[in-house]
């Protein structure tokens, strides 16, 4: 198969070119509309009772986002009759607006709550389905003499209803800046690595096909189901990041038959036949990686492998078609734009690669224990790893959305905007209203519980006039407040303790708020982790047993593969769990983003196994030609090292450049993923690889005899 492809390639090279140009229009057409259809939501379990408390609350209650509005005090108190009649005219002209409702303020309702200990801010809440990132401007207009510099206060606008706008915003401008800086530095780091600028726009022809391709297919999927914006980021570093891989493969290859004499089209099919099948299984073990994601049920995660699978098998359909064919129509011309003093990457074996191999090869368990040690001290943090779920203190210092939010943590009495909201249904909800709240109020860390009925603390009703917008026709709501910090351990027990609590007869509750949705985002994720962890380690067994034939070589890259994640993970928890570094990088020490940490990891593995198969599979071919064992390790690294380390360093760049990022949950991705791709590129590949394959010697092939004469029949061999 692979070398009809390659003489379809070597021999039809216009018509391979002028069809994908064909399909790369329709593709692109279809692509520029996937940005109207996919969603910047998908964080939380559909099947979650927090998800369902949230739909009913805003088909029952009509409840939607927050908006928090902290009025600060020039005069210094927010009772000066300056500042407080400021505040009614604000909370009126909020409750006036169409997109607004349910404005209520210190200064309209008297709550202790809503007014900061030291009195000089209060707070204005309203709820909107409206995004919000400034004050309305028929508000804004309505309060020009009250916000004026010189006017008795002044603004900052928080919550939910702007949060989502603020972090998607902040989003995308910091990787319109990281692309900003990685692609130039990733263009000139590709022509120095081929050594010409023409072989240089081979990987971009990859990487642009392979890009506008999956645009296309998230442009279908977006259509028909739920679909991420953010796998759009995806896209693109994975779309480049694998076109330089396989680029880089493909034109070492041919320059290496090419210098050894096999003309063009020649040197076109053996390249397609041999770094091809190369190709073909990275990408199987890349997509299997990435295909892990789609047994997670938030469409946040789910978005993400059909982003990834798509890109995976583009970029490999265009490195086996197209690039091939680009190889064959520009002949001796793919050379033109020499760098002078530059060779570029060759399939043929490096120095520096070739001694290091040897080295490792006379000593392995010399130079694989420092290895070794150094992994495992870096992969340390994760013993005392948090997870949590993102929340305004992504957003830098400076935003006023994260300083409103500490603001309420830290200056407030009680946290009236963050409640714990417990929804109760059937014909009993009325009945036992009272006695179900006055159990939920004797937990520990309940301050109190507001109800249609009155208000319950410390196990006891508390008084308070009865508040009707908690109660409908076919729904009750029990706000929870409590003196417990927002996604703290103690406020997750909390949760857990509500759902723990008899329900009253003939009721049914659901439990739901943020704090509620970190705790089933928490278990919806760890109760899938040990399928996913099960189906990665199969699917690679799988894929590696098939491409060497051996039962040990897939064990030796899921222990090794899984180190090097380990410590690029350690080190990230290390960052920016524990906080080291974060004045530097400007964010704030928070649990690791449980979404995120996932998707790390299964990117990074996908990365990992990618190199894994450029590296074992020239060892193997040199296995098969009859080299000894050691010869056929040192001799493969030699002639793979220097393209492995080149593909790492120019995709590290790209996640590296998210570092500049404004939003901490992107920073903490581009450090780990580069991170991963850099300590396996280096010292699992240059180091740990030759030396376990040195110390397991001729076993390093073994396969049981059934196995073995089931590899002679499906696994696929270059023959």
């Amino acid at each position: 198969m692979l070398e009809r492809i390659g003489r379809i390639a070597a021999y039809r090279a216009r018509t391979v070119l002028i069809t994908s140009v064909v399909l790369l229009v329709a593709a692109a057409i279809a692509g520029f509309g996937a940005f109207g259809v996919l969603k910047g939501e998908g964080f939380d379990d559909p099947a979650s009772d927090s998800y369902k408390a949230s739909e009913r609350l805003e088909d029952v209650f009509g409840q939607v986002p927050e908006l928090i509005v902290e009025v600060h005090a020039r005069g210094g108190s927010v009772d000066a009759p300056e500042a407080a009649d400021a505040g009614r005219r604000l909370t009126s002209a909020l409750a006036g607006e169409e997109d607004i409702e349910g404005a209520i303020s210190y200064w309209t309702t008297g709550v202790p709550a809503l007014k900061a200990e030291d009195g000089t801010k209060a707070l204005v809440i309203a709820h909107t389905d409206e995004d919000f990132d400034a004050l309305p401007d028929g508000v804004r207009s309505a309060l020009a003499a009250d916000l004026a510099p010189d006017g008795p206060i002044t603004v900052k606008i928080g919550g939910g209803a702007a949060l989502g706008p603020e972090v998607n915003g902040q989003v995308g401008k910091s990787l319109a800046i990281a692309e900003a800086i990685a692609v130039p530095i990733t263009l000139i780091l590709l022509v120095l690595a081929f050594g010409s600028v023409v072989a240089a726009l081979v990987p971009l022809a990859i990487g642009f096909v392979a890009i506008m391709g999956t645009f296309g297919e998230l442009f279908v999927l977006g259509s028909l189901t739920d679909v991420s914006v953010f796998s759009i980021n995806l896209t693109t570093a994975l779309g480049l990041g694998l076109a330089i891989d396989y680029g880089l493969l493909i034109v070492a290859r041919h320059r290496e038959l090419v210098h050894g004499g096999a003309t063009v089209p020649e040197a076109v099919v053996r390249t397609v036949q041999t770094a091809g099948r190369t190709i073909v299984f990275s990408a199987a073990t890349v997509a299997a990686a990435l295909a892990v994601l789609l047994v997670f049920p938030m469409y946040f995660l789910r978005s993400f492998a059909y982003a990834g699978i798509g890109v995976v098998v583009i970029s490999a359909l265009a490195a086996l078609f197209i690039a091939p064919a680009l190889l064959s129509v520009l002949g001796p011309r793919v050379e033109y734009g020499r760098i002078k003093g530059v060779k570029g990457v060759q399939g043929a074996e490096t120095p520096f690669w070739s001694k290091l191999a040897g080295t490792v090869a006379k000593r392995p368990l010399l130079t694989a224990a420092p290895v070794l040690v150094i992994l495992l001290v870096a992969a340390s943090p994760l013993l005392g790893v948090k997870f949590g779920t993102p929340d305004e203190r992504v957003l830098p210092d400076s935003s006023a959305i994260h300083q409103v939010g500490d603001s309420l943590r830290e200056d407030y009495p009680s946290d009236e905007t963050h409640t714990i909201d417990v929804v109760v249904t059937g014909s009993g909800a009325e009945n036992d209203l009272g006695a179900y709240a006055t159990q939920i109020s004797a937990l520990p860390g309940v301050a109190r519980v507001d109800t249609a009925n009155g208000v319950f603390a410390s196990g006891n009703p508390a008084g308070g006039a009865p508040n009707s917008e908690l109660a409908r026709p076919e729904a009750q709501l029990l706000s929870v407040v409590t003196s417990f910090a927002p996604k703290s351990d103690e406020v997750q027990d909390l949760v857990r303790d509500i759902r723990a609590v008899p329900e009253a007869p003939d009721t049914d509750t659901l439990v739901g708020g943020d704090d509620a949705q970190l705790v089933d985002t928490k278990q919806a994720i760890a109760d899938r982790i040990p399928l996913a962890a099960a189906l990665i380690a199969l699917t690679t067994f799988l894929v590696l047993f098939l491409f060497t034939g051996s039962i040990v070589q897939p064990l030796r890259a899921l222990v090794l593969n899984g180190l090097s994640i380990a410590a690029a993970m350690g080190v990230t928890v290390w960052v920016f769990q524990d906080g080291h570094f974060a004045d530097f990088l400007g964010f704030t020490p928070l649990p690791m983003d449980t979404s995120m940490t996932v998707l790390l990891f299964c990117i990074a593995f996908g990365l990992s196994m990618d190199y894994e198969v450029f590296v074992i599979s020239r060892i193997k071919e040199l296995h098969d030609a009859g080299h000894s064992g050691t010869d056929a390790v040192t001799q493969g690294l030699a002639r793979t090292g220097r393209i492995v380390s080149t593909a790492a360093v120019l995709l590290a760049v790209t996640f590296v450049a998210f570092l500049t990022s404004s939003v901490s949950f992107l920073q903490l991705f581009g450090l780990g993923a580069a991170l991963a791709i850099l300590i396996d590129a280096t010292l699992v590949r240059g180091i740990l690889v030759p030396a376990t394959m040195r110390l397991l010697g001729p076993a390093a092939w073994y396969a049981p005899k059934g196995l073995r004469k089931a590899y002679e029949k499906v696994g696929v061999s270059e023959a």
